[in-house]
């Protein structure tokens, strides 16, 4: 469940495939509601681009009336429809040609950006919504920096190549056969010396783009490479600055910006060798045209004015080849951006975002012989025959050494993965057979570590039931004892908590997600370790509001502590993947030589 990423050496996945070309174009289908828009687009671009060779032919033509010889404009039947005696009736043909040019010149500009920014906005939101529609195994083999990279890096790769590159290589192309044509009613003797250069010029383009495409996508990655250092650095903040790791870090991500810098660099050589060339060539050709031109000037074959017309048309034709290279380079560029975003983009969801189902369950869970290992792991099998029942309102704790598979099983009920062997029903009816989003709507989770987002209090408790009142809020703030700290805030529910919720202790925080799950009321809890973190006031706090939010559902208690247990309905021991013992806190605290009663003699001993 991953995507191809740009390779850091030559390998096969960096090579531009078919299927890499087919994939990336598949970006286009994104035109098709903006169809209008862009044909609309294409014209005025179409316009403005006949307009814009009318000038070069027009103007030299000055030179021609100044001698007072006539001109004769648009060839049609043997005749010429316009025919044009003074300067004065030239200048105002090219005025009002400058009229229209700058009137679809606009058109054209807002139309394309107006369409661009329509299809940037989907792809945008296509992408983000797919991305977290994608099952966790998808995170667990994809960093959050490259994922970042995707939505910002290959997203703006595209902007440049929809905004601007494709309508500027179709304004190029058509520059080019334009100017062609053009030359040909000139001289039909020069034209053709002038185009035996043009294979030349092209297969250099060609040449030129599959180096600068690689290089492009080698910079892509650098980038996406530092990312993953920057989103690591600031989430892991105060792991840095308490192991005094800043310099590391700085480092690491030196290392990162240099081979940024370094494959730019290179990229900037290659751009450099391809201008130059071109510079070399256009040159060229103008000075060998300009031998040739005079010589039919010489002989009377041509006007002065038709030899600075040919002269004009040629760089144009120069500069509109060396357009195309460039244009063909950024836009093969983004069709490999437009491939990894495609390629998301295909990864199949494990739900479609909808309003969840809120009819609610009666909440009796019961595991089958469930075995299970993580799709990253396959040769190490995690959870080995689990078997166990919880009936509705009853409460089960999970005890174990780290690593036996409690969290696992909350994981697999949550259906953050999928099961290898055995079933998992809640009221009868296989989780596998419920919509996805449905069966989460009925389970609330409460765990060790809480991240609230970065806004106020009362958003992040709203996370629990987005359209709840005010009044709904304050009793879900009220019955998790957060009431007390809350109105020590001079913002009160609108105090911002930070990033990840920095500005609230462990124990501020652990009421917050009591109170989302309070607001949520959902039919099953699941506590993982909720309290273990916590000092013995803030504890006692959070435990209270536990009790309350536990009372009449279904709850799995993860416990570290064995004596926020005691009282409830069963207790389950995990040892390695299979379950030892299960009983009540009494029953199993009077087996001797049995876990529990070891974990409650360690446990005792430390304190």
């Amino acid at each position: 469940m991953s995507f191809r990423k740009p390779s850091k050496d030559n390998s096969k996945t960096d090579k531009f495939t078919k299927d890499t070309f087919l994939s990336g174009i598949k970006i286009l289908s994104y035109l098709k509601p903006h169809k209008f828009l862009f044909f609309l687009g294409a014209f005025f671009l179409i316009v403005s681009t006949v307009t814009a060779l009318s000038f070069p032919y027009l103007f030299p033509l000055l030179v021609d009336l100044a001698q007072h010889k006539e001109v004769h404009l648009i060839p049609y039947n043997g005749t010429t429809l316009i025919n044009i005696t003074s300067r004065l009736e030239l200048i105002e043909i090219i005025v009002a040609l400058l009229i229209i040019q700058s009137i679809v010149s606009f058109l054209r500009l807002y139309i394309f950006a107006h369409t661009n920014e329509r299809i940037l906005a989907d792809i945008r939101y296509d992408l983000y919504t797919k991305i977290i529609s994608l099952p966790i195994s998808f995170y667990e083999k994809n960093r959050i920096g490259e994922l970042t990279s995707r939505i910002t890096s290959d997203v703006t790769k595209l902007h440049d190549v929809l905004s601007i590159d494709i309508a500027e290589f179709i304004r190029q192309i058509f520059t080019l056969l334009g100017g062609i044509v053009l030359l040909f009613l000139i001289s039909k003797e020069l034209t053709l010396f002038i185009l035996y250069t043009v294979p030349v010029v092209v297969v250099f383009g060609l040449f030129f783009g599959k180096f600068i495409r690689k290089k492009s996508a080698e910079a892509q990655q650098a980038i996406a490479d530092s990312n993953v250092v920057v989103e690591e650095t600031f989430h892991n903040i105060n792991i840095v600055k308490a192991y005094t790791n800043e310099l590391f870090e700085s480092n690491r991500y030196l290392q990162k910006v240099n081979k940024i810098k370094n494959v730019n660099l290179g990229n900037a050589v290659f751009r450099g060798l391809f201008i130059s060339f071109i510079i070399l060539v256009m040159f060229g050709v103008i000075t060998l045209v300009l031998y040739k031109a005079s010589g039919l000037l010489e002989v009377n074959k041509l006007t002065v004015g038709q030899v600075i017309q040919f002269i004009i048309f040629t760089v144009f034709i120069a500069g509109s080849l060396a357009g195309i290279a460039d244009l063909f380079g950024k836009i093969i560029t983004a069709l490999g951006a437009s491939d990894r975003i495609t390629q998301i983009l295909a990864i199949p969801s494990e739900l479609d975002i909808k309003e969840a189902n809120a009819n609610k369950i009666n909440g009796v869970i019961e595991f089958n012989d469930i075995h299970f290992h993580y799709p990253t792991r396959p040769e190490i099998e995690i959870l080995k025959g689990i078997s166990f029942k919880a009936n509705k309102g009853e409460k089960i704790a999970l005890v174990g050494s780290s690593g036996a598979g409690k969290s696992t099983i909350l994981q697999v009920l949550l259906r953050f993965y999928a099961i290898q062997k055995g079933s998992i029903t809640i009221d009868n009816i296989s989780t596998t057979e419920m919509n996805i989003q449905d069966l989460r709507a009925n389970i609330a989770v409460v765990p060790q570590e809480v991240l609230l987002f970065g806004g106020t209090i009362k958003e992040n408790i709203l996370y629990g039931k987005l359209g709840a009142s005010d009044e709904e809020v304050m009793h879900a703030v009220i019955k998790s004892n957060s009431l007390e700290f809350i109105e020590r805030f001079p913002e009160g529910l609108n105090t911002i908590v930070g990033e990840r919720g920095v500005k609230l202790s462990g124990g501020q925080r652990q009421r917050i997600a009591i109170a989302r799950a309070i607001l949520k009321d959902p039919a099953i809890l699941l506590l993982d370790e909720a309290t273990s973190a916590l000092d013995a006031a803030s504890e006692k706090l959070v435990q209270s509001a536990l009790d309350t939010l536990m009372e009449g559902r279904t709850t799995i208690i993860i416990a570290h502590r064995l004596s926020t247990i005691r009282n409830v309905d069963k207790i389950i021991v995990i040892n390695h993947g299979k379950i030892a013992e299960q009983g009540t806190h009494q029953e199993l605290s009077m087996m001797q030589d049995g876990l529990y009663n070891h974990l409650l003699k360690l446990q005792y001993q430390l304190h």
